[in-house]
């Protein structure tokens, strides 16, 4: 595999993410934001992080598919959270643990940013990913 995680001493420990990715491959995936749209381009779940969380990370699963590449080869994510609080977090994390199994998901290096807007109204998440493959 050509990605490590870690969570080095002296960092806070998380199961949610990594701290750290080295990366060995030397072909990167870079998958676009992807938000809770349907097969047919519709916004699913409207009103419910929990639920746009969800088919967003499906999304970015077929997009690392279709590149070779799973969550195990994933290095970086960003989320962008329209209106984001802290108290919203045990919603995050109920769409995560949704899909966790369904995508395989693996807890790489992220960085959660709150934004007042994303590019449509009803999109409460949008999620970038990096990968690296051999």
């Amino acid at each position: 595999m050509p990605v490590v995680l870690l969570n080095p001493d002296g960092l806070p420990k998380t199961e949610v993410y990594r701290q750290v990715a080295i990366a060995t491959g030397t072909r990167q995936v870079h998958v676009a934001g992807q938000v809770a749209y349907d097969v047919n381009g519709q916004l699913v779940a409207h009103g419910d992080l929990a639920g746009q969380v969800a088919q967003a990370w499906r999304n970015v699963a077929i997009a690392l598919s279709a590149a070779g590449a799973t969550f195990k080869d994933v290095v970086r994510l960003t989320f962008y959270v329209v209106d984001w609080k802290r108290e919203m977090f045990p919603e995050f994390l109920a769409g995560l643990e949704r899909v966790a199994e369904e995508v395989q998901l693996v807890p790489a290096p992220a960085s959660l940013i709150g934004v007042s807007m994303l590019f449509e109204p009803g999109v409460l998440v949008e999620v970038e990913a990096t990968a690296v493959v051999d």
